[in-house]
């Protein structure tokens, strides 16, 4: 896959903080959804869209890995699937429930397949069997991270093509979207800079963002 370079990530923090100035200075984390190419595009575009507004990590991959999990006020590049940064979110929730408790509320919020509880629980399931970093792989109690987010910013693909499913009816390209305050807070954990991730897609750990249950 080719990546931008660090000055491209900086050069795109600095355009996004030029159109929403409560933006913090330090560089966040930059990840992909999903855990394809195709993956991460697809859910991008919903991401645009406004569909996306959930995404959900397997706990015991994060006790596999040793990293910390989302917090709540910290912000993220999204990246495309070739790599190209193009949208900044706010991570404004994260409930961490066993996997027989995720409600249909958050289903809802992931906005993919049917937008049913049913299909979610159906997806996951089968994804964390076969896909987990933890070699317990799924279980009905195990610890299910429900993160929400909020779109910030995002910005045309570099190419000069036009963004997937964008609703220019509340949004302008490479600009900031309306709506609520940014309380402009530190990416991450304190003042500690966080470095965008050049190598992978599918940061969020575990993570199970897809359109079908492949």
């Amino acid at each position: 896959m080719t990546t931008p370079s660090d000055h491209q990530y900086t050069a795109f923090w600095r355009r996004a903080r030029e159109a929403v100035p409560s933006l913090p200075p330090d560089l966040p984390e930059a990840w992909a959804f999903g855990a394809t190419p195709d993956h991460a595009n697809a859910l991008l575009a919903l991401v645009l869209d406004g569909t996306k507004t959930g995404t959900a990590s397997s706990g015991w991959d994060y006790e596999t890995t040793g990293e910390p999990i989302p917090a709540a006020d910290e912000f993220s590049i999204i990246l495309d699937g070739g790599g190209q940064p193009r949208a900044v979110i706010e991570t404004t929730d994260v409930r961490v429930v066993p996997f027989g408790e995720v409600d249909a509320a958050h289903a809802r919020a992931e906005g993919e397949d049917d937008l049913s509880l049913a299909a979610w629980l159906a997806i996951h399931e089968r994804y964390w069997r076969s896909h987990s970093a933890n070699p317990r792989g799924w279980a009905p109690d195990m610890p299910v991270i429900c993160e929400r987010f909020r779109l910030v910013y995002r910005e045309e693909a570099s190419s000069g093509e036009q963004c997937d499913a964008v609703d220019g009816e509340h949004h302008e390209m490479g600009g900031p979207v309306q709506g609520g305050h940014l309380p402009g807070r530190q990416c991450g954990h304190g003042q500690q800079q966080c470095h965008p991730q050049q190598e992978q897609v599918g940061r969020r750990l575990g993570q199970h963002d897809l359109l079908s249950g492949e």
